[in-house]
């Protein structure tokens, strides 16, 4: 309610000057409005009337307008913040695909052309170094194979033991894009450019045997990139391996792994799923699942 306000109103006497000519008329209005009791020493004393109004300005307020002042401009910038952090969003997702697809692209190529020119000048002489190539592609798919159960060892053994100084930011919400768990991913790179560089250079049946190993150690990191820090920790938009059925398997019992509900079951990261059933998960795995399908369904429609 308003408050109130007071108005002061004066009234003043009318007075009249009429001309000389007319001096009986203004003798007789003069002391009409002045009495001769009012008057004293040739001036006409005026008595004036002040008239106080008060004035009760109330008015009619709705619930809307009890309202702080700011609240709509507040709602508006609230919308207009979360707009631009969609369209941000939007583009680092986009940026993000980008660069994954080719940083992997290029680094499978490089792959392909440093097998391709290393045969080629082991066969310069003419003579089809077979065992060699044989022993290489082997030593990749088992280096690539044996690299799961490095990790599953190593993560139970290590990281969740002496090293969980290093590996405790993994499970801890990330500040920033980096973490001191990406310390191991350099660790193991390091033998793998070691091995290719060995490789690489030098002729014979253990040069190809190194070369074969660095290529799996390799192949491993980029897949273990794309389903461990895109697909379940969402670092970077992975694209269409998130509808692989068999990958959300894989992400969804890793993510099991950082609920700590099987005691850090699974460690592994490809075979996980296959540890988390032999631990008696299989239900908790599918729930894990269908909630993950969830979440990127709805991601994919907002």
């Amino acid at each position: 309610m308003a408050g109130l306000s007071s108005i002061s109103v004066t009234l003043k006497p009318l007075n009249r000057a009429f001309s000389s000519s007319n001096s009986r008329h203004n003798h007789t209005t003069s002391d009409a409005v002045f009495p001769p009791s009012l008057r004293f020493n040739g001036f006409k004393q005026r008595k004036i009337l002040t008239v106080c109004f008060v004035v009760d300005d109330r008015k009619q307020s709705s619930p809307m307008d009890d309202r702080p002042e700011s609240t709509s401009s507040s709602e508006t910038l609230a919308t207009s913040r979360r707009l631009q952090k969609a369209e941000r969003k939007k583009s680092e997702r986009f940026t993000y695909l980008i660069a994954a697809v080719m940083s992997s692209f290029g680094i499978t190529s490089m792959a392909i052309m440093a097998v391709y020119y290393r045969f080629s000048w082991q066969m310069e002489g003419g003579q089809v170094p077979v065992s060699e190539m044989l022993g290489t592609f082997a030593l990749s798919v088992g280096a690539a194979v044996g690299m799961e159960f490095w990790a599953r060892w190593a993560h139970r053994a290590l990281w969740h033991a002496s090293l969980w100084n290093m590996h405790e930011s993994h499970h801890k919400p990330r500040e920033g894009a980096f973490e001191l768990n990406d310390v191991f991913a350099i660790i193991n790179a390091v033998p793998a450019i070691g091995l290719l560089y060995y490789g690489f250079f030098n002729k014979g049946l253990v040069s190809g045997l190194c070369f074969g190993a660095g290529l799996g150690i390799t192949t491993f990191g980029i897949a273990y990139m794309f389903v461990h820090d895109g697909l379940v920790h969402k670092r970077f938009p992975v694209g269409p391996i998130a509808d692989v059925p068999y990958f959300r398997k894989v992400a969804a019992a890793h993510q099991l792994h950082h609920t700590d509900k099987f005691k850090g079951v699974p460690y592994g990261l490809f075979l996980g799923p296959k540890e988390v059933e032999e631990v008696g998960g299989k239900e908790e795995l599918e729930k894990e699942i269908n909630r993950r399908i969830k979440l990127y369904n709805k991601s994919s429609t907002s």
